[in-house]
């Protein structure tokens, strides 16, 4: 029972396991987590912690832009973009929602506003809508791709070219439910990068990286299946390494999108955290 809520709900088997002791029941009658789930059998369990009405709650963040229709958020380290499965609280749409009321009811319950979303310990430029309109539009734009998102990554190893696109599909790893891989039956995803700086002594590389599509983990999932992990990633791989990083070393740097009211083109920039820019000094000190 663990390990068939665990893959249905990409959750872990502990999570799942706690899920199950709220009350699961499989065609009628109660489960335990060692029970055996038969194929076809209806299953209801509680609501997750995404269906529980989101509470306004004080958090910090910078709003980098901001006016009647959008707001562009500077989303720190650490802080987990929305509630789901096993985070409930703090989280940015909580934050958001403390700081811009009116946001409930735009887009989806548990996520107000939010046009996509940043891995919790992903800093960066994040697209929040403040109206239904507005969301729709970028949503909209988001899916056929005329949302330009860049990010600075510090990649484990030195490429081969200076420039490259990693084209893999990406689905659910079939083994651990929490994590994605690339799978011939995943959904199409295509990662753009260039080279922006090499340190030899230190194998490793520091890159723009473009998304074309948006899937979970994508950065970390295509560069990890190049054998050049993100640095800092104990997720997919993150190797020892003669320097120190405080977190996974990625940045969501740049956005640009068209205004869903005027049609303007907006360009907003996020500068690198100092955690992050710590690290490159670091690097380009060593001789």
């Amino acid at each position: 029972m663990d390990k068939a809520l665990a893959t249905l709900l990409a959750i872990s088997r502990s999570q799942a396991r706690q899920l199950v002791d709220r009350g699961v029941t499989v065609d009628g009658a109660t489960v335990g987590p060692a029970d055996k789930v038969r194929s076809g059998s209806v299953m209801t369990s509680p609501l997750p912690p995404e269906a529980i009405p989101l509470a306004a709650e004080p958090v910090d963040f910078v709003v980098l832009y901001e006016d009647g229709d959008v707001i562009v958020v500077d989303k720190p380290a650490g802080v987990v973009t929305h509630p789901g499965i096993g985070r409930v609280a703090p989280t940015l749409a909580a934050g958001l929602l403390h700081r811009y009321p009116a946001l409930r009811g735009v887009g989806e319950p548990g996520r107000w506003g939010l046009v996509h979303r940043l891995d919790k310990d992903t800093s960066g430029v994040l697209l929040v809508a403040r109206t239904t309109e507005a969301f729709r539009s970028l949503v909209s734009d988001l899916r056929r791709r005329q949302v330009k998102r860049v990010y600075l990554a510090l990649a484990h190893g030195v490429m081969g070219s200076q420039t490259g696109t990693i084209d893999a599909p990406i689905g659910r790893d079939p083994t651990r439910p929490m994590r994605r891989a690339v799978t011939h039956d995943g959904k199409p995803a295509r990662t753009h990068y260039e080279v922006l700086e090499v340190f030899d002594h230190a194998d490793c590389t520091l890159l723009q990286v473009e998304l074309e599509s948006g899937r979970t983990h994508q950065i970390r999932v295509h560069l990890a299946a190049i054998d050049h992990p993100v640095v800092g990633d104990p997720t997919y791989g993150s190797r020892p390494r003669p320097f120190t990083s405080p977190r996974i070393f990625l940045h969501a740097a740049e956005i640009a999108f068209t205004h869903p009211r005027t049609g303007e083109t907006l360009h907003v920039v996020s500068e690198l955290p100092e955690d992050l820019r710590a690290v490159l000094d670091s690097l380009r000190s060593i001789p």
